[in-house]
C-alpha cells in the first residue's frame, strides 16, 4: 500500500518525465526549424547516380545556408530515370537525376510517358555523359550486337529508359525483341551477379564509367564490352537524338585493352516547379562553383562543368537556376 509520500514522489517523477519529454519535443522542433531538408533521388547502388548523388548531397550540406538555416541534403536510392521523373512530378522529392532523353519524353508526354506529360518538371543543370555499356561474358560467343540473337540479355525494369533503349537498339539492328532474345529485367547489380553465375549472357548498362558493378565483375571474371557503332547506330540516333557517339577509353575495366566505340546520353539534375527559387539558385551555385571538389572524390565529377551546364537540356529551366546562369552569362 502506497503512503502519501510515495504517491507525491510518483507525481513529481511523472511531472519531471513529462517536462523532459516536452523539452525533447521542442528541441527536436527547433532543430528541424534550423534546417531545410533537400532530397536527391538517384539510382541503384551498382550504378553511378547513387555514389555521385551522395557526394553532391554532402557538398550542398557543407556549402548552402539560406536565411540562417543550414540546408541538409540527402541522396536517396531509386529506380533511375523514369521512376525519378514520375516521383518529381508528384512532388515526392525535391530533385533527381534523370537521363536527358527520358526527361524530354516525360515533359512532352512521349514514349514511356505517352498521354501523361509531366509539365511541372524543371531542369537545374546538366551533369555528365552516361556511357552505354553492353557487357557480355567473354565466353558467351558474342562479338557484335547481332550475335545477341538467341542469347539472354538484361534490360532493366519494363518501361525504364534502359528497357526503351534496348528495344530501339534491337529494331535498329533488325532483331525482334520477342523472338530473337531471352530478356531479363534485373537491375545493374542483379544482372552482374547472374553473369558471374553463368545465368546471363549480357547486360545493357547506361551509367557513368567506370560503373561500380561492372568494375567488380571485371576484377574477377573475363568480360567484354561490345562496340555500338556503324549504320545501325546512325539509325538509332535518328529516333534517340540525345545519344551521341562516345568512346569508352582503354583500361576502363580490367582486360579491356583498347578503346570501345559506343554512345552516351547526358544525365540531367532536375526538379519540379514548386521548389522555391532561392533553394534552386543556391544548390545550382554550390554544384557548379565546387566541381573541383567533386572531381577529387569521383571520376565523373571531372566531367561536370558550368560550360556544359545547359547541354542536352530541352525542358524549361527552373527560375532559380536560370538566375544563376544569367549571372554567369550563359543566358541573356
Amino acid at each position: 500500500m502506497n503512503t502519501q509520500g510515495e504517491v507525491k514522489m510518483k507525481k513529481i517523477s511523472l511531472l519531471i518525465c513529462a517536462l523532459f519529454m516536452t523539452g525533447m519535443l521542442f528541441s527536436g522542433q527547433a532543430l528541424s526549424a534550423d534546417r531545410i531538408f533537400f532530397g536527391i533521388a538517384t539510382g541503384g547502388t551498382g550504378g553511378t547516380y547513387y555514389p555521385l548523388g551522395g557526394m553532391l548531397a554532402q557538398l550542398i550540406s557543407n556549402k548552402v545556408v539560406i536565411d540562417g538555416k543550414k540546408l541538409s541534403a540527402t541522396a536517396e536510392t531509386g529506380n533511375a530515370s523514369v521512376a525519378n521523373a514520375t516521383l518529381l512530378s508528384r512532388g515526392g522529392i525535391e530533385s533527381a537525376f534523370v537521363a536527358a532523353d527520358i526527361l524530354d519524353a516525360a515533359f512532352k508526354g512521349t514514349k514511356q510517358f505517352k498521354g501523361k506529360d509531366l509539365k511541372n518538371l524543371r531542369a537545374l543543370g546538366a551533369l555528365y555523359p552516361e556511357t552505354v555499356q553492353l557487357v557480355v561474358r567473354a565466353n558467351a560467343g558474342v562479338k557484335t550486337f547481332k550475335d545477341l540473337k538467341g542469347k539472354s540479355i538484361s534490360s532493366g525494369s519494363p518501361g525504364s529508359g534502359q528497357w526503351q533503349l534496348l528495344g530501339d537498339l534491337l529494331s535498329s539492328y533488325g532483331l525482334d525483341r520477342k523472338k530473337d532474345i531471352s530478356e531479363d529485367y534485373s537491375s545493374f547489380s542483379q544482372s552482374v551477379e547472374k553473369i558471374k553465375d553463368g545465368n546471363l549472357d549480357a547486360s545493357l548498362i547506361t551509367a557513368g564509367a567506370p560503373t561500380a558493378s561492372v568494375l567488380e565483375l571485371a576484377n574477377h571474371h573475363d568480360i567484354a564490352i561490345l562496340p555500338l557503332t556503324g549504320p545501325a547506330i546512325k539509325e538509332l540516333q535518328k529516333i534517340q537524338p540525345y545519344y551521341a557517339d562516345a568512346i569508352l577509353p582503354a583500361d576502363t575495366y580490367k582486360g579491356q585493352s583498347s578503346d570501345v566505340q559506343t554512345i552516351a546520353v547526358r544525365a540531367i539534375w532536375a526538379t519540379h516547379d514548386k521548389l522555391d527559387d532561392e533553394t534552386a539558385y543556391n544548390v545550382v551555385k554550390a554544384l557548379y562553383e565546387n566541381t573541383d571538389t567533386l572531381a577529387k572524390v569521383h571520376v565523373k565529377g571531372k566531367e561536370i562543368s558550368i560550360e556544359k551546364a545547359l547541354e542536352s537540356v530541352s525542358i524549361p529551366i527552373h527560375p532559380g537556376a536560370e538566375k544563376y546562369y544569367r549571372e554567369k552569362g550563359l543566358l541573356k
